[in-house]
């Protein structure tokens, strides 16, 4: 990917360049400073009594099985419980290359490992809470998964940058500032007990301004896309907010909800609060997709016709947003369901009729989330589009707003034959002399009122 050298760039691009930087500064040094506050004294990534590694397996061992009866009133089973104990090399930490004697459990209660044991080669996370268990400290906690993400990542970032280029670029540090934004500030906020209203809006007013900043600076197109996803995520606020009071959510959708009233921390998380930050920051992401497309196509429209009325221009908006509207809200609903798939089976098998299923409070809140990202993708429309109408139909151009006013065709050209005539400066003493050629011959007009074989009637 060649960078362009100063001397090739524009007055407008390298104050595009001048806003990007000014970004990713100020933005580095929010998310720094706000995470340096937030995170003092508080406790995370610790638990008492464990230590966590990664290891390679190197040699399998003993195999050790134990059966157990569990009888009851009316069943007699035998659990049984194994271990296969194997050696493993420490590949992190501060017994990295230490070789040490590690089991991994196996049961036929909960079919756990059954399918999948350790071999030579593999590599795997142990833990050691301080206590033996057949004979090893040492306790297999699962598959070393990151690695293989991490390549995926790498091979996205490649591939992002190959076709993208400096857009690409743009949207990997975009990426990278809102992932910081989040992990490194709203979460430990929620966790610290900040007012988890304020974070969240906060966080998405960020994230609205950083993204647009970076990837379109300072332009048209960034000012209506701020002020739609601005108007977008205030509706799911609003709505958010009413329709946790109207429907009673007490915010205990699953088990996590449990730990986290629980925390040994102290802290008590408000849970209607924590819905109130999935929903907004869930359909922030949506919102401030429909309002670039929106427009960037609008800008586009405008541009290739000037002329365009504010009419014609705000129905063009509308017909585009319609058809984004369908695809996005399916989006929203299948990406809800998805990530609820396995506890949508469970309710669903452990309901006894439709109306206790879609009733139930974890059900209602994803069905939440979906309607109210949709309901802001669709009130997010017309709004966009009347900003960009009200922007780039004059009202932009006398605020200053649209500052590439030069690439503009000021006339439609027609061009014929595929012969591309240039466009010349005509002097404003001679009469401008058309170069469009066409293929009609020059001759008298027809008179279709005309007899076939006979004089016409006039």
């Amino acid at each position: 990917m060649k960078l362009p050298s100063r001397a090739e760039l524009s007055p407008a691009q390298i104050k595009d360049m001048k806003v990007w930087a000014a970004t990713v500064i100020v933005s580095l040094i929010i998310i720094l400073s706000l995470s340096s506050v937030i995170c003092r004294g508080l406790d995370i990534f610790s638990m008492d009594g464990s230590y966590c590694v990664k290891a390679r397996v190197t040699e399998l061992g003993e195999y050790i099985s134990d059966d157990y009866q569990l009888s009851g009133e009316e069943t007699d089973i035998t659990y049984n419980n194994s271990i296969q104990l194997f050696n493993a090399r420490i590949l992190s930490g501060e017994l990295k290359g230490e070789t040490v004697l590690a089991g991994q459990t196996f049961d036929n209660y909960t079919s756990m490992n059954v399918d999948d044991p350790v071999k030579p080669g593999d590599k795997v996370v142990l833990y050691n809470y301080g206590n033996e268990q057949g004979g090893t400290a040492w306790v297999f906690g699962g598959y070393a998964r990151l690695d293989g993400i991490i390549a995926l990542g790498i091979a996205f970032v490649a591939l992002l940058l190959f076709f993208g280029r400096m857009k690409g670029l743009n949207t990997v540090v975009s990426l990278a500032l809102t992932c910081m934004a989040v992990f490194m500030v709203f979460v430990p906020s929620v966790l610290a007990g900040w007012n988890i209203y304020l974070m969240s809006s906060l966080t998405c007013v960020y994230v609205i301004v950083m993204t647009l900043f970076i990837t379109n600076g300072i332009s048209a197109k960034s000012l209506t896309t701020i002020l739609g996803c601005a108007f977008g995520v205030l509706v799911a606020a609003i709505l958010s907010i009413s329709f946790d009071r109207l429907l009673r959510i007490t915010g205990m959708i699953d088990e996590h909800s449990i730990y986290l009233r629980n925390l040994s921390s102290g802290i008590s998380i408000d849970l209607n609060a924590l819905i109130f930050g999935m929903i907004i920051i869930g359909a922030m992401g949506a919102v401030m997709d429909v309002a670039m497309d929106i427009s960037s196509s609008l800008y586009e429209v405008h541009l290739h016709a000037s002329h365009i009325s504010f009419r014609e221009l705000y129905a063009s908006g509308m017909r585009i947003g319609r058809d984004i509207m369908g695809t996005m809200a399916n989006t929203l609903v299948l990406a809800y369901i998805g990530s609820q798939l396995c506890a949508t089976l469970l309710y669903v098998v452990y309901s006894s009729s439709l109306y206790e299923l879609l009733n139930r409070e974890s059900i209602v809140v994803e069905m939440m989330q979906a309607l109210i990202g949709s309901l802001s993708i669709l009130l997010t429309i017309p709004l966009t589009t009347l900003v960009c109408c009200f922007l780039y139909t004059g009202k932009g151009e006398e605020l200053g707003v649209i500052r590439d006013r030069s690439k503009r065709l000021t006339r439609p050209v027609r061009v014929t034959e595929s012969v591309r005539v240039s466009t010349q400066e005509v002097k404003p003493e001679e009469k401008p002399v058309s170069r469009t050629r066409t293929l009609i011959p020059d001759k008298e007009p027809v008179d279709f009122y005309r007899k076939k074989d006979g004089p016409s009637d006039k």
